[in-house]
């Protein structure tokens, strides 16, 4: 088994800067990033360095993962938006069972690496499955509300033309209010 990649001994925080550092200098100047991780981690009292080369390889592993994201985001974006919002729970089950996917092949492609499964290397899909989760809740009571919303709006039209044809008819006025309180739903 081979040993880990320092930069998968990076602590959390580092990590973080370090990716973001790597987004914002267009993940180029491998050479300075490399020289204030390590700045960072001495200030930090870590021991570990990371070198250029190690930056580079992680940066461009790094690069490739954020072009995935932003494809993926975008192509969900796209087919979001071509679906109505009666299909919100079926996109909601689809984009689960692929971050399932994602997370699975994420910890394969690692233990095959002989590297052991950090639980903090997962937490980003975590948190996309949670906000699915609730994102799914959320549509489920806007899709709820509008049923409701139509219900109510139908029951109001044909609460009124129940009531200009029963007028029509000849019928009482506490009869036609009886009638348009049952097509409505309220006690009279």
């Amino acid at each position: 088994m081979p040993p880990p990649r320092k930069t998968d001994l990076l602590p959390a925080e580092m990590k973080d800067w370090f990716k973001q550092a790597l987004k914002d200098g267009g993940f180029s100047g491998y050479e300075q990033i490399a020289d204030d991780l390590n700045a960072r981690l001495e200030e930090a009292g870590y021991s570990l360095r990371i070198s250029r080369a190690g930056a580079q390889r992680f940066g461009a592993e790094y690069k490739e993962f954020v072009k995935y994201q932003e494809e993926a985001g975008a192509w969900a974006a796209d087919w979001i938006n071509d679906q109505g919002l009666e299909e919100e729970a079926n996109r909601h089950g689809v984009l689960f069972q692929m971050l399932t996917t994602l997370a699975f092949k994420f910890m394969k492609g690692q233990m095959e690496d002989g590297r052991e499964v950090d639980p903090k290397e997962l937490h980003f899909i975590g948190r996309m499955m949670k906000d699915i989760m609730a994102s799914s809740g959320i549509r489920e009571q806007l899709i709820a509300k509008e049923k409701e919303r139509i219900q109510e709006e139908e029951r109001t039209r044909a609460a009124t033309m129940v009531e200009k044809i029963a007028k029509k008819a000849g019928m009482t006025a506490a009869t036609v209010e009886g009638i348009k309180a049952e097509i409505l739903g309220v006690e009279t």
